[in-house]
This record gives C-alpha cells, sequence and structure tokens, in this order.
C-alpha cells in the first residue's frame, strides 16, 4: 500500500503559483510530498526555494522522477496552451500517475493560487488555441452585494459558472437545480473552495426545483430578493433530443418562459440567458429550442421596467 506521505510530488514551475501550491503541501501533509520543482529557467535551475530544490529543463522529467506514484501538479497558469500541451505529453511519456493542472492565470484571482483549484486535465487545456483571459474579478465587479441566481448549477456551464462566481463578491448565491445529486455535488465542492480561501465569503444556498412548476418559481423568486439570473438550465444533449422533442421543448422552452415571467414580476434587475450558436439557423430540436427561448428573452425585455435588463449570450461547444 502507498501513502500519501510516500508520494513524490513534482511541481511544474517554480514561479509565483508552484511557491504557493509548495506551501499548501507543506500545510496539508496528507496530499503527499513535494520533491522538487521543475522549471526551464536556468536561473532557478539548481537552486533551493524555501528547501525545495529547483531540477530543470522540464523535458528531463523521465530521468528525475523517482517511482511508480510520482505525481505532477502544472503550475504554469499564465502559459499558451501550447505549451501546456507540450508539458503534459512530457509527463505522460515520463510516466507520472498522476497529473494536475492549475486554473488560468485570469481565474487565480489577486494573485493567490491553491492546491484544492488543481483539476485533472481536460481537454480544453490541450486544445490547440489559447483561449482569451479576462479578468474575472473586474468582470464580475457589478455582482459585489448582490444575490446571484444559478439555474441548472449541477450542469457542466452552471457548475462552471457558480465557481468563478465565487471570486465576484456576490453576498448570496443560489444554486438551483432539479437534481438532487448534482446540486448537491457542486454545493459541497464550493464550500471546500471557500473553506480554502478561494473566493469570497459568499453564503451559499442550494435550492432544488423545477423549472416547469411555474407556481414554485411565482412564490419563490420574490421570497430570495433576487438581483442577477444566470440561466443555465437547459436539455443540452443533441442526439437524445432529437428522439425526446417534446420534453426538450417542455423543459427548455417552458422552462425559461416561466423563468422570464418570474422574474419580470419579481423585479429582477438582470437576466442573463446562456444560450448556443445552434440557435443560428437551427438544424436540431435542441437548435430550435434555444432560438424559441432567445425569442422570449428579447419580447420580455420590451416588457421590461428601466431598471431591468434581460439579455442572452452564446456559447460554442463547451469541452469537459
Amino acid at each position: 500500500m502507498t501513502y500519501k506521505n510516500d508520494i513524490h510530488v513534482y511541481i511544474i514551475g517554480a514561479g509565483f503559483a508552484g511557491q504557493m501550491i509548495a506551501d499548501d503541501f507543506r500545510k496539508k501533509k496528507i496530499f503527499g510530498r513535494v520533491t522538487a520543482f521543475l522549471d526551464d529557467d536556468s536561473t532557478l535551475i539548481g537552486t533551493q526555494i524555501d528547501g525545495i530544490p529547483v531540477y530543470g529543463p522540464i523535458n528531463m522529467a523521465s530521468i528525475l522522477k523517482h517511482g511508480t506514484y510520482d505525481e505532477a501538479v502544472i503550475a504554469m497558469p499564465s502559459a499558451p496552451t501550447e505549451r501546456i500541451r507540450e508539458v503534459y505529453h512530457i509527463l505522460s511519456e515520463a510516466g507520472f500517475s498522476k497529473i494536475k493542472i492549475l486554473p488560468s492565470v485570469s481565474q487565480i484571482v489577486e494573485g493567490k493560487a491553491h492546491l484544492v483549484q488543481a483539476r485533472e486535465i481536460n481537454p480544453q487545456d490541450l486544445l490547440g488555441r489559447t483561449p482569451i483571459t479576462i479578468s474575472l474579478k473586474e468582470t464580475l465587479s457589478y455582482l459585489r452585494g448582490k444575490r446571484v441566481l444559478v439555474t441548472g448549477a449541477g450542469g457542466s456551464i452552471g457548475s462552471e459558472l457558480a465557481r468563478q462566481l465565487l471570486s465576484g463578491g456576490a453576498e448570496r448565491l443560489y444554486l438551483f437545480g432539479h437534481g438532487e445529486n448534482s446540486i448537491y455535488n457542486i454545493d459541497k465542492e464550493l464550500r471546500i473552495l471557500q473553506s480554502e480561501g478561494v473566493g469570497e465569503k459568499a453564503t451559499i444556498v442550494p435550492v432544488i426545483g423545477d423549472l416547469k412548476n411555474a407556481d414554485y418559481l411565482n412564490w419563490l423568486l420574490p421570497q430570495m430578493h433576487i438581483d442577477v439570473i444566470f440561466h443555465c438550465a437547459a436539455y443540452k444533449h443533441v442526439p437524445l433530443m432529437e428522439e425526446n422533442p417534446v420534453a426538450v421543448i417542455e423543459n427548455n422552452v417552458f422552462g425559461t418562459e416561466n423563468i422570464l415571467k418570474a422574474a419580470l414580476d419579481s423585479n429582477v434587475k438582470r437576466f442573463v440567458l446562456i444560450s448556443t450558436d445552434k440557435a443560428v439557423e437551427p438544424v436540431s430540436v435542441y437548435g430550435v429550442s434555444k432560438m424559441l427561448c432567445e425569442k422570449l428573452v428579447l419580447s420580455t425585455a420590451k416588457k421590461a421596467k428601466n431598471n431591468q435588463s434581460f439579455m442572452f449570450v452564446r456559447f460554442g461547444n463547451v469541452l469537459g
């Protein structure tokens, strides 16, 4: 049996993020022991940082690793995707048993990186293009002190949005969904992130409900005094929705109509529908459903009070 303290952890990148991760490992000994930094900077190779040696260059990883259970954490938040892909392939060829990565520099708010933010590599990390980075702190500043509701908070888009909203300074974050397990999981994850110092101390409130229940929404929203809604909830699996057209229209279109009406009546200040590029000249039931949702948003915007805004944003394909 291999114990965590027997695992050699290599941090790829000896910069500010890597040093913060090493400090986290020191404090939380149950996660393993940092054996070394790996870096390409010739001025750092051969030195020590807080007693941890800096080896390199990174392409020497296969020679430097100790054994079968060695793990690696890529702490290069400002590196372009092309470099991340190269490093990942080097570590894979070297035989590391587990490879994790820190989020991009735009998600390390106020220069703080935490071990709990490290996650398994996903396809987006290895795409052949470097995503545009946006300063979350500035982008989400309008949410400071606000009450924010995310529908479909347990889904792929809703859960990632909820993670990023931790950095927005919202007073309260409502996680709305009808899936008991998915809402439980994102609620638990956000509380762990907060306990590790990620984001700010928003009050997190999980809410189980169904957007198809208009009476429930009309009662619920005034009780919560919502300022902003991010509407992510939708059936999104294109082939599956082709086989279930009634369900997708009922859930996506009627559900959106219900939450829009409730938001309008309860004086929600800003409503953002997360839509898709498939709504443009749609060729699938899913695309048609989102096109209709967009039309509902535009129709509602015409009825809105001066202090209310209703809008939508289209996403392309979402990986991972």
